[in-house]
């Protein structure tokens, strides 16, 4: 029994590192301030010249399965401090420098307490391209950048993939809406993942965050996780549906994201295959924060 249990915490393990890595990527209503009601906004990523933003990151994400009769539950804490030094325009779009300063990562399980080793990832660069509506054109210098996860090698590119939210792309006022989305494919080891959103964003109000005046944008959220991959001869597929709220401030003037919160939650199913078939009910609730801390 002891060994079966050990194998179902490597496996609901990899699971769970293989998703909370994409997810790690991939981003509250209140009053305007008087007189904002009717006033239109233009919001577009500026990304001034010899101007570096240093964005903080944290992702708590708790992990519960239940298999054979037992609870199995994981947590995934996730941080990182990275510089965006913007360099120019390429074309239309921003040239940013990102600088991945720091990041750690910690997972705390039926297994006892992992950490990969993210040294080879720390101080490392690569260039990237940012349209002014938000749009990830390239980040493929990133995937130069990797390091062995517990789910297998891998590299950041999927950290920055969806970094930045889409802007609306027309002048919005209060209570306007517009839709995005966007899907995120990512190997990690021997698992494949696909993970799809679907976002509708409003302008909720006006409100002044570390001093600049800020638009508050709340996005709905609503998405699918699929996958599959092996562990120890058994395959594995994953599927489910995911649900959360996205809040997130932009400062117009400047033209940068001051800060963004995300609270989702994956309801998924893992699909064991081989000499130990099984279905393992998941779910995933996951709390994060992007912040500017230095501009």
């Amino acid at each position: 029994m002891k060994s079966k249990q050990l194998l179902l915490g490597r496996l609901v393990m990899t699971a769970c590192v293989a998703a909370v890595l994409l997810l790690a990527g991939a981003a509250i209503p209140g009053a305007g301030a008087p007189g904002q009601s009717a006033k239109s906004v233009v919001l577009e990523y500026k990304m001034p010249a010899g101007r570096i933003l240093k964005y903080a990151s944290k992702e708590d994400m708790t992990q519960v399965s239940e298999t054979m009769g037992q609870k199995i539950e994981t947590l995934v804490v996730s941080t990182s401090v990275c510089s965006f030094a913007p360099k120019g325009l390429k074309g239309k779009d921003h040239l940013l420098a990102v600088t991945i300063d720091d990041k750690a990562i910690s997972i705390t399980g039926m297994q006892g307490d992992l950490s990969p080793d993210l040294s080879s990832v720390k101080g490392k660069s690569f260039d990237m391209v940012l349209s002014p509506l938000g749009a990830e054109v390239d980040v493929s210098g990133a995937e130069a950048i990797s390091y062995v996860s517990t789910a297998g090698p891998r590299n950041v590119a999927t950290d920055f993939k969806v970094f930045f939210p889409d802007l609306p792309g027309k002048p919005v006022k209060i209570g306007d809406s517009w839709p995005s989305g966007y899907a995120v494919d990512e190997k990690a080891g021997s698992v494949d993942m696909r993970l799809e959103f679907r976002l509708v964003n409003t302008l909720e109000g006006f409100e002044t965050v570390d001093g600049m005046e800020c638009a508050r944008v709340v996005s709905k959220v609503t998405g699918s996780i699929s996958g599959s991959g092996s562990q120890q001869g058994m395959d594995m597929l994953f599927g489910g549906a995911i649900t959360g709220t996205d809040v997130w401030h932009f400062a117009p003037k400047e033209g940068v994201l001051v800060k963004s919160t995300s609270d989702v939650v994956t309801d998924m199913t893992i699909t064991v295959s081989g000499a130990q078939a099984m279905t393992i009910p998941t779910k995933q609730t996951r709390k994060s924060e992007i912040k500017l801390s230095g501009r």
